[in-house]
């Protein structure tokens, strides 16, 4: 039973590896990518409403009735490089909505117009790489009412019938692959009126019978994959002289120099083609024949190469033969070629010339002047507008404006991805009608008033500029991404300028002073620079953003670090950065206020006195505690009130100084130090003296001064714990009202009887008597 159930799994798991996995990803425009993924059968765990599926490069075999049946609204279904064999016939009529179909490059051996029966909406269909030999006996394409692109045959493909293509009267593209072709019925593809597009690749010697069909119904004739080795295999081209066809492209073809020549004589019968093509093209031969041109024009104006290889071009003819059909071009490209010198003779033949691109090839300063015949005294292109000469080897600015300035129509130059690095600091000499110049992608690290200053359109990108900083009055656009500059370039210096492209470099931003300097500014591009976003910049940014290319996903901040890689729409920065000046001068104001605010409470509050008397306490505190032989002056000395000067200086100085036992008082008034601080003398005065008395009252308490003298010599005296201080009640008070801060002179009145003064004159006797004893020194009194 173990074994059994240990078999099922494993079937079952193979069963579901067959199919794949199902979790291919699908879009936000229902296509579901689901190529490569070893999938042996159609998925049927896909989304039902999948607009496109991408099954290619899978190893499907077979396509049923049922797998496509859930997927009703397919509009794009691609299954090329499979390997279908079987297509059952019902497997495609579920897809009504069906507008692509891709069997390419699988095993399909028979085709089928049952398969595409309902397919009425299908535009385009590719049968391309199977194994069938030919399209059918039945009309294959009778229902595809809507189809624009048809591609089929492979390598194998032999027959081409009539009835194949019924039905079908209009294409935009038809491709036929069929290098083996051995039978066309004339008139099969003569079925259809128009098609813009056609892409033959058939055997030579049915290509006639073709063209023959085509010849006025295509637009554009495109020859791939072909080899030209004699001059008769060029003969199928004559039909071409009057034709509906305006383009012919020949496409990874082999040409041999005898045949090309023999073309080129076909060229001149034409009366409709007007541009021949060869791209990626392989030349044989030295080009040493000569072909026999007649004195005829044809339509033929246009001459574009790209990418020819030409395996002998350093001893390759100079095609002088060819000067005759020349002066019809009005333009020529050869790009990507090895072209390293065109010979002046063959220069001064382009008598309509007004486009050269020459891009992508071998000229040097010394070559590009003997292609302009500049030492043979000029007269090379007389009428060219636009030369193209960049990805070249041109290494010298102020030579190349010289061996051209003869060119007196040419308006539009390209200079471009050469090897320039420095420029003349004197005018060079252009011509004179020059209005764009590309220099862009060189090593130069400066401009100089070596550039024209006709120009109107420059650019200068991708190079090692920092500073741009010449006049150019009549400049309407101006392309400098991609460099080193720190800043804008001075406005003044573009009257005209309408278009300032400064992208990639090293801005750190810009204002308003900047942008007014270009009157006539339109339109800016100073995507992905280095900004560093203050609150002033963002605030103007965010207020021009009308003129900015590419606002905002390429505008993002580089400092500060709170906002750097964010861009610049979404940036914020703290207010304490954005409003600094104000909130400084708002703390400025706060602190001086505050200060101010303190300097008066401490004023009010005499603080700094507080802090005198507090620190001649702290000497005070340092100072030996009194010893009995220290030197005594005054039995007592009195602090109190000036108010209470009266009662002190006329009663109780009297009755102590001038009694048969007279003692000696210390009064500020007449006993303190002049010009001494008034604590010192109070520290002085209670050293030298035995007692201090402290005459209390009304006056006392409310007596700054006196607030001062007592809360000093508390510190004094009671940190001694001696007995020296003796208290007269002259007024009646509250013992409240004694400040909370002479904790220890409350306790003392709590505590410690002292001498009232009385109102009764019999009593005052005894007063003064107790004040005498109490001021007397205890060993007096022993």
């Amino acid at each position: 039973m173990y074994i059994y159930s240990i078999c099922i799994i494993y079937l079952l798991a193979i069963a579901e590896l067959s199919k794949g996995n199902t979790d291919c990803p699908c879009d936000a425009a229902h296509f579901c990518h689901c190529s490569s993924m070893h999938w042996e059968a159609i998925p049927s765990g896909l989304p039902r409403d999948v607009r496109g599926l991408n099954l290619s490069s899978n190893a499907i075999q077979i396509v049923t009735e049922t797998d496509l049946k859930p997927y009703d609204q397919l509009q794009t279904l691609l299954l090329q490089y499979n390997a279908i064999h079987t297509i059952n016939d019902g497997s495609f009529q579920p897809l009504g909505n069906l507008e692509e179909l891709d069997l390419s490059y699988n095993n399909l051996v028979l085709l089928s117009s049952v398969w595409f029966r309902n397919l009425n909406k299908l535009k385009h269909l590719n049968l391309l790489g199977n194994q069938y030999i030919t399209l059918g006996n039945d009309s294959l394409f009778a229902s595809l009412s809507s189809l624009s692109s048809l591609q089929f045959g492979n390598q194998n493909f032999d027959a081409i019938q009539k009835q194949s293509f019924e039905g079908l009267e209009r294409l935009n593209t038809l491709e036929i692959n069929a290098a083996q072709l051995t039978l066309y019925e004339e008139g099969s593809l003569g079925r259809m009126k128009q098609i813009y597009h056609t892409i033959l690749r058939v055997n030579l010697t049915l290509l006639p019978a073709l063209l023959k069909d085509l010849v006025h119904s295509v637009t554009l004739l495109e020859i791939t994959d072909t080899e030209f080795s004699t001059p008769a295999d060029m003969q199928a081209f004559e039909v071409l002289a009057y034709t509906s066809v305006k383009q012919f492209i020949f496409r990874n073809c082999t040409i041999v120099d005898v045949s090309g020549y023999r073309f080129v004589e076909i060229i001149q019968t034409y009366r409709n083609i007007t541009d021949v093509v060869m791209k990626n093209c392989r030349l044989l031969g030295r080009g040493l024949d000569c072909p026999n041109l007649k004195r005829t024009t044809s339509s033929v104006t246009t001459i574009i190469i790209n990418n020819i290889e030409v395996s002998l071009y350093y001893i390759f003819s100079d095609l002088s033969s060819l000067h005759q059909i020349i002066p019809q071009f009005t333009y020529v490209t050869v790009t990507d070629s090895p072209v390293y010198l065109i010979p002046c003779q063959f220069s001064q033949s382009f008598t309509s010339l007004q486009y050269l691109d020459v891009s992508g090839g071998k000229l040097d300063n010394t070559y590009l002047g003997s292609s302009v015949c500049y030492h043979e005294g000029g007269g090379a292109c007389p009428k060219l507008q636009t030369l193209n000469v960049s990805r070249n080897l041109l290494t010298s600015v102020p030579k190349v404006a010289q061996f051209l300035s003869g060119l007196n129509y040419l308006t539009n130059l390209d200079i471009s991805q050469n090897k320039f690095s420095e420029l003349s600091t004197s005018k060079c000499q252009w011509p004179k009608n020059l209005k764009y110049l590309n220099i862009s992608n060189n090593q130069i690290n400066i401009i100089t008033t070596c550039i024209p200053p006709t120009l109107q359109i420059l650019d200068v990108s991708s190079n090692y500029l920092t500073v741009f900083a010449i006049e150019m009055p009549n400049l309407t656009e101006l392309y400098i991404s991609n460099n080193r500059l720190s800043k804008l370039p001075e406005g003044m210096y573009f009257t005209s300028l309408v278009l300032l492209s400064i992208s990639r470099n090293d801005l750190n931003g810009f204002g308003q002073s900047d942008l007014e300097l270009f009157s006539n500014r339109t339109i800016l591009d100073a995507r992905a620079n280095n900004y560093k976003c203050s609150c002033q910049f963002l605030d103007f940014i965010r207020s021009n953003t009308a003129v900015l290319v590419g606002w905002p996903d390429n505008y993002k901040c580089a400092s500060p670090a709170s906002v750097k890689d964010v861009q610049i729409q979404d940036a914020n920065l703290p207010p304490l950065v954005c409003h600094k000046t104000l909130i400084v001068t708002l703390s400025c104001i706060l602190l001086i206020a505050l200060v101010a605010a303190i300097v008066a409470l401490c004023h009010f509050l005499h603080v700094v006195w507080y802090a005198k008397m507090t620190w001649a306490w702290l000497k005070a505190k340092r100072k030996p505690l009194k010893n009995c032989d220290r030197e005594i002056c005054f039995d007592g000395f009195v602090s109190y009130s000036e108010r209470d000067s009266e009662w002190v200086e006329n009663m109780m100085v009297p009755k102590l100084e001038n009694a048969t036992l007279a003692m000696k008082l210390c009064l500020h008034k007449r006993d303190f130090v002049p010009g001494k601080w008034i604590i010192d003398n109070i520290i002085d005065a209670m050293e030298k003296s035995y007692k201090t008395v402290f005459v209390l009252s009304e006056h006392f308490v409310r007596s700054e001064w006196c607030k001062y003298e007592l809360e000093f010599s508390h510190f004094r005296l009671f940190d001694e714990n001696n007995d020296s201080a003796i208290l007269i009640l002259l007024d009646p008070i509250e013992k409240e009202t004694v400040p909370k801060r002479f904790c220890k002179l409350r306790k003392l009145m709590n505590t410690k009887t002292y001498l009232e003064w009385p109102t009764d004159e019999e009593q005052q006797e005894v007063f003064w008597d107790n004040l005498k004893t109490a001021l007397q020194p205890a060993d007096y009194i022993n």
